[in-house]
């Protein structure tokens, strides 16, 4: 049976990291909740604070509030232009350093010989 993913606020994930760490084990939520999912709350408290608890917010695509859309104002052409170029930068920056992860593994070999 699969289980249900349930969405926990930072002040439910700060309870239970704080109940764990004062003893209490960590199958003590089964079936509620998965204990792996514990032990990573429990980390990422351990290392960032109750910080490390937020929901992560996972970047939407940034042209997309452009693309759809049939007319835009001068600022935002110019705001999806920015965007546009900054993919493109991106995919550069990516070709250049496995480029460069080619030529270092060439150089090594020719020193080898």
């Amino acid at each position: 049976m699969a289980r249900k993913y349930i969405l926990r606020s930072k002040e439910e994930k700060l309870s239970i990291v704080k109940q764990v760490l004062a003893g209490r084990h960590l199958r003590a939520w089964e079936p509620d909740i998965n204990h792996r999912q514990v032990l990573d709350w429990v980390k990422n408290y351990q290392e960032q604070g109750a910080a490390g608890l937020e929901p992560k917010r996972k970047p939407g695509n940034p042209l997309a509030r452009y693309e759809r859309r049939k007319e835009l104002t001068y600022t935002e052409q110019l705001q999806y232009q920015i965007e546009l170029l900054k993919r493109a930068l991106l995919k550069k920056e990516v070709e250049v350093n496995h480029l460069k992860k080619i030529n270092a593994r060439k150089v090594g070999d020719a020193k080898r010989k």
